[in-house]
C-alpha cells in the first residue's frame, strides 16, 4: 500500500489541538449542523476498509468540517484518506471533497482521542445528507454511535481506498451504526446558534423509525429533533439542530440498577464531549430522566445531577430548556412518587425554581388523559416508553421556535 505522509497523533489533548475548529479565528462563522455521540465500540473490527457514514445536517452554509472520534476505540486508528460530499442515492455521492487534517491528507487517532478536520468549502443545504468517507489503514476497531436509524455503508474487508468514488458499486455491507463521524460543521454566518437536544433514548430517536400500520414512510431522519430541525428552516429561524442522544443513559452518574454498558455515559460526563464541544451552542433541550427511575434512582439524586448540570450550561451563556420525565407504564410507587417530585420542580415558577432557563412539557403531549402514566396509544411505538413517528412530530410541534432563537448570543465555543 502506497505510504503517504501521516499527522500522528500521540494523546487526546493533541488529537484536539492538532486541527481545533478555533484555530482558524473565523469568528461566529461556525455552527454544529449535525452530531450523533460516541457511546461505545464497533461489533467487529474494519480492515483497510472505507466506511462512508452519512449525516443529515440541520442547516447548511459554505464550507464543512468533520470531527472524528475514537472515544471507545481499542487502538490507534488511522485514516489515510478523507471526503465528504452530497449523497444522490444510498451510498452514491455527488463531487467528493478530499478533507484534510491540519493540513494532512492522512491523521492517526489514539484510542479515546479525537480531531476536527481543516474546513473544506462545500456549499450545502438544510435537511440534506452528507457522506464522510474513512479509508482506514490497517485494522482497528472504531468508536460508534449504536443508534444510526439508518444505513451507513463499509466496503469488504482489504478493499482499500475507496473515500474518491462517487458510486455505490464498492459499498458492499452496511450497518446500523455511525462509526468514527460524529459531528459536522458549517460556516454559516447568517446563521444564530446551534440547539442541542440532549438526553436518552427519546432524543436519541428510538421509535422513529416506526410509522404505524401500513404505513410507507421512510423512517430515517424521523426523530423529533429532525422535525424539529425542518420546523425551524420553515419558519425562517436562524438555528441549527445537533442531537446529543445516547439510549439508556441517565442524568445523574450512577443509579442502583444501571447495567454496566452505560457506566460512565451520564449527564455530567458526556456534558464536555458531546455539548460544550459543539459549536455555536446557544440553547439545550434537557430530557432526562425516565431510565435514572427505572433504574432506581430516587429524586434527590436526579435533581442533584440536574442542578449541576444546568450550573455548568448557565455559565458557559447556554439557555438551559428542561422537559418533565415523561410516561412509563413500567414505574413502581416509589418512582411514579419521584416523577411527580421532579415534575414539581421543573415547572416550579417555569424554570425549574430559577435554575433552568425554561420548560418544554413533552409530558403534557405523550401522556394519555385517561392513564396519565401511559403514552397517548397514538403516539405509542409499542413499547409503552418511546414515540412512534406521528409522536416525534407532535413534540417537534410542541417546541417553542421563537424560544429557542431568544436565546441570545453565542458566549462559548466561536470557534
Amino acid at each position: 500500500m502506497r505510504r503517504i505522509a501521516l499527522l500522528t497523533v500521540v494523546s487526546v489533548a493533541a488529537a484536539v489541538v492538532a486541527s481545533a475548529p478555533g484555530a482558524s479565528g473565523a469568528g461566529r462563522a461556525w455552527f454544529t449542523s449535525w452530531a450523533q455521540s460516541q457511546d461505545g465500540r464497533a461489533d467487529a473490527p474494519v480492515t483497510s476498509q472505507t466506511l462512508r457514514m452519512i449525516t443529515h445536517l440541520s442547516q447548511g452554509g459554505e464550507a464543512v468540517r468533520v470531527r472524528l472520534q475514537n472515544t471507545f476505540g481499542t487502538g490507534p486508528l488511522t485514516v489515510g484518506h478523507a471526503t465528504a460530499g452530497l449523497t444522490t442515492a444510498g451510498a452514491a455521492v455527488d463531487q467528493p471533497h478530499d478533507l484534510t487534517f491540519a493540513g494532512n491528507r492522512a491523521v492517526t487517532i489514539p484510542a479515546g482521542g479525537e480531531v476536527w478536520s481543516d474546513e473544506t468549502r462545500l456549499a450545502t443545504r438544510p435537511d440534506t445528507n452528507l457522506a464522510v468517507s474513512l479509508s482506514v489503514e490497517g485494522t482497528a476497531v472504531p468508536g460508534r454511535h449504536g443508534a444510526a436509524l439508518r444505513d451507513n455503508y463499509l466496503t469488504e474487508p482489504g478493499a482499500g481506498d475507496h473515500a474518491a468514488d462517487t458510486g455505490s458499486a464498492a459499498f458492499t455491507r452496511t450497518v446500523g451504526s455511525t462509526y468514527v463521524v460524529s459531528a459536522v460543521d458549517v460556516r454559516n454566518p447568517a446563521l444564530q446558534g446551534t440547539v442541542v437536544p440532549f438526553g436518552s433514548s427519546v432524543v436519541d430517536g428510538i421509535g422513529s423509525t416506526n410509522c404505524g400500520p401500513g404505513c410507507t414512510q421512510l423512517g430515517a431522519d424521523r426523530r423529533w429533533t429532525d422535525d424539529l430541525a425542518r420546523r425551524i428552516v420553515a419558519e425562517s429561524a436562524r438555528l441549527a439542530v445537533a442531537n446529543a442522544g445516547v439510549s439508556g443513559t441517565t442524568s445523574a452518574k450512577t443509579c442502583p440498577g444501571m447495567p454496566p454498558q452505560v457506566a460512565g455515559l451520564d449527564a455530567a460526563s458526556r456534558l464536555d464531549r458531546d455539548v460544550l464541544a459543539l459549536h455555536g451552542v446557544t440553547a439545550v433541550i434537557y430530557y432526562y430522566g425516565t431510565n435514572d427511575l427505572a433504574y432506581g434512582c430516587d429524586a434527590k439524586a436526579i435533581l442533584d445531577s440536574y442542578r449541576d448540570v444546568f450550573q455548568r450550561l448557565r455559565a458557559a451563556g447556554i439557555a438551559v430548556y428542561v422537559t418533565p420525565s415523561t410516561p412509563r407504564p413500567g414505574y413502581n410507587d416509589q418512582a411514579n412518587l419521584a416523577r411527580h417530585e421532579i415534575g414539581l420542580f421543573v415547572s416550579r415558577w417555569n424554570t425549574c425554581g430559577g435554575t433552568c432557563s425554561g420548560v418544554v412539557d413533552f409530558d403534557q403531549v405523550l401522556k394519555d388523559p385517561l392513564k396519565p402514566n401511559s403514552i397517548l396509544p397514538a403516539y405509542d411505538n409499542g413499547d409503552g416508553i418511546h414515540a412512534n413517528a406521528a409522536g416525534q412530530q407532535a413534540l417537534a410541534d410542541f417546541v417553542s421556535v421563537p424560544m429557542l432563537a431568544r436565546s441570545g448570543p453565542v458566549l462559548h465555543s466561536m470557534g
